[in-house]
C-alpha cells in the first residue's frame, strides 16, 4: 500500500490537476474515487472534516486530509519535486 492517498472525482478538473502532478513526479499513491453525491462521501469527510475533492493523505510526512488542488500540487512540489531539499 502506498503511503500517499488521493482522494477524486473522475471528470473533476481540479482532481486532474492533482493526478497530473502525481504522475509527473512519478510517485506511488492509491487513489479512492469518492461517490458524485457529497452526501455519501462520508470516507473522505472523515480524513478532511469537509466532503469536496481533491483530498490528499502522505502518511509519510504526516499530513492528513489535505484539500485545495493548488496546496496539493505546491505541496508535492516542495516535498517531492524540485522545491525537495
Amino acid at each position: 500500500m502506498a503511503e500517499i492517498t488521493f482522494y477524486e472525482l473522475p471528470g473533476c478538473p481540479f482532481c486532474a490537476k492533482v493526478r497530473s502532478k502525481l504522475e509527473e513526479l512519478d510517485l506511488e499513491y492509491d487513489s479512492i474515487e469518492v461517490p458524485r453525491a457529497h452526501g455519501e462521501r462520508e470516507q473522505v469527510e472523515e480524513v478532511s472534516g469537509q466532503t469536496g475533492v481533491p483530498v490528499l493523505t502522505d502518511e509519510a510526512h504526516g499530513v492528513e486530509g489535505m484539500p485545495e488542488s493548488s496546496d496539493i500540487v505546491e505541496y508535492l512540489e516542495e516535498t517531492y519535486g524540485s522545491g525537495a531539499a
